[in-house]
């Protein structure tokens, strides 16, 4: 994913594939409203892409966008930038400072990495969300009352924050009255080549990959997603030796790691990645699964497959595949009743050990 900026200012994503148009098109409703927004997906994937294309698209696009990352900034200075202080609060403090909140009055704050702040910064970042009052660092007074929309990113799981104490389940349902999920890159890897061609324009020399080269791009796992290939293109536009891009050529200048092979099978690979993440607490199925299922990032095949890895890790118990999705036992029947709705219920009696025994001496 990408962004691509027009002569009106607007900003838009990079790509034709299904996720994509799903992702434009829930984004777009988003937009029209005034309600906060998570955005989450795995780190280089475009979730801040994602939050301008929803500001420029809002009634606030002619107001301030600020952009914070809660991640790189300590938690002391980090309340000073979002609500500013009053001089002499804190050594260095030598004049009064408006926070970025402040700035952004009217307009949109975007919060990226949220699930790295510290619990008293949740605990502050709350009752302004309530209020939209700002207390400067150092004051026990109002300074002003601003209007702000807040989008959020993380590319970590809420909910299993939650679970271990670690995030304010307050502040999630604050935070988190609408979920858009950005797919990683190898996810769609069919919008690869149209990705590859506005980079390139960005860049400015005009090299061209051969289909071949495209195809070779297309095997990799792409752990680092879009902000990785753009990585990528930067170094071929620089290093390469001709301004046609084939296969070889990749190898010498930047030789990609392939020892994780790409699984072909879209569906196959999606249900492995999402099952390590439910089973390992990162994702939970309502918190996170099912909403992507609702937006179309997952499809019924996603789905299947899925549960077909949950019943043969508990041979073919839907009960006992509970917990390895992030499921508690008191919504049993809200899932079966779920994956019934959506004919996405695998027979169990397949995954059965004694079924699998006959199976396999047939």
């Amino acid at each position: 994913m990408s962004t691509d900026i027009s002569a009106k200012g607007l900003v838009s994503l990079v790509g034709d594939s299904e996720a994509m148009h799903a992702l434009r098109e829930a984004a777009r409703r988003v937009a029209t409203g005034g309600a906060k927004v998570l955005i989450t997906g795995e780190s280089g994937v475009g979730k801040d892409i994602v939050a301008r294309l929803i500001h420029t698209q809002s009634p606030r696009q002619s107001r301030p966008f600020v952009a914070v990352n809660c991640a790189a900034i300590s938690e002391t200075l980090l309340e000073s930038e979002l609500f500013g202080h009053v001089k002499g609060s804190f050594t260095g403090a030598y004049r009064d400072k408006i926070g970025r909140f402040q700035l952004a009055h009217r307009g949109t704050v975007f919060l990226d990495e949220l699930g790295e702040t510290s619990l008293r910064m949740q605990a502050l970042l709350l009752r302004f969300l309530e209020s939209g009052e700002i207390y400067p660092v150092g004051s026990d007074v109002i300074s002003a009352s601003v209007d702000v929309r807040v989008i959020a990113a993380t590319n970590r799981s809420l909910d299993a924050l939650v679970k271990t104490g670690e995030f304010r389940k307050d502040l999630m349902y604050r935070v988190k009255v609408v979920h858009l999920h950005v797919p990683p890159l190898r996810a769609h890897l069919e919008d690869l080549p149209a990705l590859i061609e506005h980079m390139v324009k960005r860049v400015g020399r005009p090299i061209v990959f051969t289909d071949q080269a495209i195809k070779y791009l297309q095997t990799y796992y792409w752990p680092g997603n879009v902000r990785e290939l753009h990585n990528i293109i930067e170094q071929i536009s620089w290093i390469a030796e001709t301004d046609v891009i084939d296969v070889e050529e990749l190898r010498q200048t930047v030789p990609l790691d392939t020892s994780q092979p790409l699984d072909r099978d879209r569906a196959h690979q999606m249900a492995n990645e999402l099952f390590d993440a439910l089973k390992s607490g990162q994702l939970t199925f309502w918190g996170d699964v099912y909403p992507r299922f609702l937006q179309r990032d997952l499809t019924r095949d996603d789905l299947r497959a899925l549960v077909r890895r949950g019943l043969e890790q508990a041979d073919g118990n839907y009960r006992a595949m509970l917990p390895l999705l992030g499921i508690g036992t008191h919504d049993y029947k809200k899932f079966l009743n779920c994956l019934a709705a959506h004919e996405c219920a695998p027979d169990f009696r397949t995954f059965r050990p004694s079924r699998r025994v006959s199976a396999a001496n047939a």
